[in-house]
C-alpha cells in the first residue's frame, strides 16, 4: 500500500517536471522572436499596487534592436556586466568574488549577469529564496542557450524597471529625458544604468552625488571597453 502510493507520487511528480520542462522550453524559444510587451515584474507592481489600494500605470512600449541607443547598450554592460559578451549567462568570477567578500564580513556584492536578470524580470518574481535562484538559473540556461546574445540584451533593455511603472528604455528615456530609446545619449545613458540598482529610489534627471559618480565611472568603463565596437561581440555569437 505504502508503496503503490508512494510509486503514484513520484509517477506525478515526474509528469509535473517534465510538463514544466516542456512548457518552459516552448515559452523561452517562443520569446525569442516575439516582442515582450509586459513581464513578471510589471505584473508584480501592478498586484502590489492594487493590494496597497492604489493604482500604478505602466509606461512601456516595446522597441527592437535596431531602434535602442548603443550608448545605452554598452552602458547597461559596463555597469553591470563587463563579461556578458563572454560568458554563458553566469559569470563565474564574479560569483566567486562575491562568495569571497560575504566569507570575509564585508558587504555583500552583487553577482548576477544581465541573462539572469533578464530571466527574473521576464519570467520570474522579485525577492530571495531558493525556489526562486533555482528557477532564475534554469530560465537564464534556456535562454543563453536558445537566445543570441543580442537578443538577450534586447529583451534587457526593454523591461528593466527604471521608476514606478517605468519599464523598458523607451518609456526611461520619455520619462526622464524627454526623448527616444534610439535618441538616449552617452550622458543620459550612464545614468539611467547608474540608477539600475535602486531605481524605484534614485533619479537619472535629477542625479545624487552618489549617482553622478557612479555615471561618470560607467562612462568610464565604456571607452576601457572600446566604446560601441564593443557590441560587435555581440553580433559575433
Amino acid at each position: 500500500m505504502i508503496r503503490a502510493a508512494l510509486f503514484r507520487v513520484l509517477r506525478w511528480a515526474a509528469l509535473v517536471g517534465a510538463a514544466f520542462v516542456v512548457l518552459s522550453l516552448v515559452l523561452v524559444l517562443m520569446m525569442r522572436y516575439v516582442p515582450a510587451y509586459g513581464s513578471m515584474v510589471m505584473l508584480e507592481r501592478k498586484v502590489e499596487a492594487w493590494l496597497s489600494g492604489e493604482s500604478l500605470p505602466i509606461q512601456h512600449q516595446w522597441r527592437p534592436w535596431g531602434e535602442l541607443s548603443d550608448h545605452a547598450k554598452l552602458a547597461v554592460m559596463a555597469a553591470e556586466d563587463q563579461r556578458f559578451p563572454d560568458h554563458r549567462g553566469f559569470d563565474v568570477a564574479e560569483m566567486r568574488r562575491a562568495w569571497e567578500a560575504s566569507r570575509s564580513g564585508a558587504r555583500l556584492r552583487g553577482a548576477s549577469t544581465i541573462s539572469q536578470q533578464t530571466a527574473k524580470n521576464l519570467f520570474l518574481w522579485t525577492g530571495r529564496s531558493w525556489a526562486r535562484k533555482g528557477l532564475e538559473a534554469w530560465f537564464t540556461l534556456l535562454i543563453e542557450t536558445l537566445w543570441p546574445k543580442e537578443r538577450i540584451l534586447e529583451v534587457y533593455l526593454n523591461i528593466a524597471e527604471w521608476d514606478n511603472g517605468v519599464f523598458g528604455l523607451e518609456a526611461a528615456g520619455q520619462h526622464y529625458f524627454g526623448v527616444s530609446a534610439s535618441q538616449v545619449n552617452e550622458v543620459q545613458a550612464s545614468r539611467l544604468a547608474a540608477i539600475l540598482p535602486n531605481p524605484r529610489a534614485w533619479d537619472a534627471a535629477r542625479p545624487g552625488p552618489q549617482t553622478e559618480r557612479r555615471s561618470q565611472w560607467i562612462r568610464q568603463q565604456m571607452r576601457n571597453l572600446g566604446g560601441s565596437s564593443y557590441l560587435e561581440r555581440l553580433a559575433a555569437d
